[in-house]
């Protein structure tokens, strides 16, 4: 997609994972893609992850969760953020 290539920064916003449980950040994706490289940040109902060249690294999760439950969540390696 034209506008997420020419964007300084794009944002995705979902939920973490589908309703039948599987994660929607994985590691690679399956679907075409139009807007390669382009994800700054991702937010979604359980963490705020920003996308990073050292890989995703999670800053921000709901309370109550802890980060291991998170990263079971994720179907892609997580860092916490410093």
């Amino acid at each position: 997609m034209d506008l997420a290539i020419g964007a300084k920064a794009t944002y995705v916003m979902t939920e973490h994972v589908t309703k039948a449980g599987e994660p929607k950040i994985v590691g690679r994706c399956t679907y075409p893609l139009t807007g390669i490289g382009c994800v700054k940040r991702i937010y979604t109902d359980l963490a705020v992850i920003d996308v990073t060249p050292r890989g995703l690294l999670a800053g921000e999760w709901v309370d109550g969760l802890s980060f291991a439950a998170l990263q079971a969540l994720t179907g892609a390696p997580l860092e916490r953020s410093a």
